[in-house]
């Protein structure tokens, strides 16, 4: 097998497309949960449902990953890229003209299903487009931005739809995401050949892997709603980890696993993997807080709480785009995610000190610094993922990115969400108080001991990311092909 000889021309065009495309599946969650109060009453359907039509977007698009990833090793990234593309738009129409909750809810799992085969083979394209090491750092940090950015830009984007067109485009508004990513995924996106094309997929460890991952994140959604004590909550968690280690150990004896155990036992790659989930689990509940806090204590407009976000978007990508790229050259990943981690870490702990008169001065700076902090660290993050697997793999690895960012953001919303109900609690009880200064103060409260769990979640990325790490700083001089050991063919279309 041939080293590649000359990159892919159009390389650039193809990350701007596949970029354009990965950003639907980010703005979708955050300006769909912008939506839901209205969509609710459009559509007549409980609280509970409410839920729903957000668990069953998790569950289908967090369960499927793992299976989506190797679908595309076998198929090739590019057919599933579009497959998952073409299947999101069509579930976003549908969910756009529901009549009732039952296609509301069959539409969200759909944008799932699809977004699990269109997610990690985008990261896959991204992975074996770019082989020199410096454009490599900069893809992703490209990548890295978008990534991190999309949930915030949501927010906004949910806001303004909601309030001054209709709920229903929070669905309909993926669908000219989702042309424009065909259109580039036809005409400028290149696939690399490999050798499990015609394999089998293992089908018992596909069924193992989504019960277990789906177990896992329906538990942890229902420990937020009935509590950590529930028996279904118990149920649910304690099959997700027994399905998951019978999973774990039918990988190593048989011949084509779905899940090749050096994709997880390989330092650098774990290292990676941990740090990011404990990274989302600390964003995940940040968005949470802040999101309440704006809208209950400070009294802010859905649209006027999306925007308050802005700051945290751009210096998001301002720390993915240029200091996580630049430093990379300086540093060796696990430094530079390290730093990046306990920058963060510094901005979440202001957070903590927001009380119910606080300007919003105090908490744009502590989103700048919190932003800078998890864009720098993400974007090696990221990168790491991928790092040192052959072409035949590179589905599966970008799988388990998405897989930790699921699972990390489903633990810390449920722990925190808990955490911070719980001193809610606590303070008004022993307070005594009543009116909405009362709550306002215990709510602030409440997230104050939220934020400093939040924060000791980037203090645990950044320790995976010193000790579990220990990649060498990128040759930049070297145009040696970094997506993987391995040496990969010339592109296909």
């Amino acid at each position: 097998m041939s080293a590649t000889p000359h990159p892919n021309p159009r390389r650039w065009a193809a990350l701007l497309f596949i970029s354009i495309a990965q950003l639907m599946v980010f703005l979708d969650s955050a300006v769909m949960n912008i939506a839901l109060p209205s969509a609710q009453e459009a559509l007549h359907f409980s609280d509970g449902g409410r839920q729903w039509v957000i668990t069953a977007y998790g569950l289908a698009f967090g369960g499927l990953l793992i299976v989506g990833g190797r679908l595309g090793d076998m198929l090739g990234r590019k057919r599933t890229f579009i497959i998952g593309l073409v299947g999101f738009a069509l579930a976003s129409a549908l969910g756009g003209a529901a009549g009732n909750l039952g296609v509301l809810l069959v539409a969200r799992a759909g944008q799932g299903v699809f977004g699990a085969l269109l997610a990690p083979a985008a990261l896959a394209l991204i992975s074996l487009t770019f082989t020199d090491a410096k454009e490599r750092h900069k893809a992703f940090g490209i990548y890295g931005a978008i990534a991190t950015a999309g949930g915030v830009v949501g927010l906004a984007l949910g806001g303004i739809l909601t309030e001054y067109l209709n709920w229903r485009w929070a669905m309909f508004v993926n669908i000219p995401f989702a042309v424009v990513g065909i259109i580039g995924a036809v005409t400028v996106v290149h696939d690399v050949p490999n050798d499990v094309r015609h394999s089998r997929i293992d089908i018992p460890g596909a069924v193992l892997a989504t019960l277990g991952v789906v177990a896992l994140v329906f538990g942890f959604s229902e420990a937020e709603s009935r509590g950590w004590g529930s028996g279904l909550t118990i149920t649910m968690l304690v099959a997700g980890v027994a399905l998951l280690l019978v999973f774990l150990m039918t990988q190593s004896r048989i011949k084509s696993p779905l899940l090749p155990l050096h994709v997880l036992t390989e330092r650098n790659r774990a290292g990676a993997y941990a740090s990011v989930a404990f990274g989302v689990m600390s964003m995940f509940s940040m968005f949470l807080f802040l999101s309440y806090y704006l809208q209950l204590v400070k009294g802010y407009s859905p649209v006027a709480a999306g925007f308050a976000f802005v700051p945290l978007g751009v210096a998001q990508g301002i720390g993915s785009m240029v200091l996580g790229t630049r430093l990379s050259a300086l540093m060796r990943p696990g430094l530079l995610m390290t730093a990046g981690y306990l920058v963060s870490g510094i901005g979440v702990l202001l957070l903590a000190l927001l009380d119910k008169d606080s300007s919003y001065g105090l908490l744009a700076v502590a989103e700048v610094i919190t932003g800078l902090g998890i864009g720098t660290a993400f974007m090696p993050a990221i990168s790491l993922g991928t790092h040192g697997v052959g072409p035949q793999d590179a589905g599966v690895a970008s799988a388990m990115v998405g897989t930790s960012q699921q699972v990390g953001g489903s633990i810390g919303t449920a722990l925190l969400n808990t955490v911070a109900a719980s001193s809610t609690a606590a303070y008004l009880a022993s307070h005594h108080g009543h009116g909405k200064a009362a709550t306002d103060a215990a709510l602030v409260h409440g997230f104050s001991i939220g934020f400093w769990w939040a924060a000791g979640f980037l203090a645990l990325a950044a320790l995976f990311s010193f000790f579990a790490i220990n990649a060498p700083r990128p040759d930049h001089s070297a145009s040696s092909a970094e997506a993987g050991a391995t040496e990969q063919p010339a592109p296909v279309h």
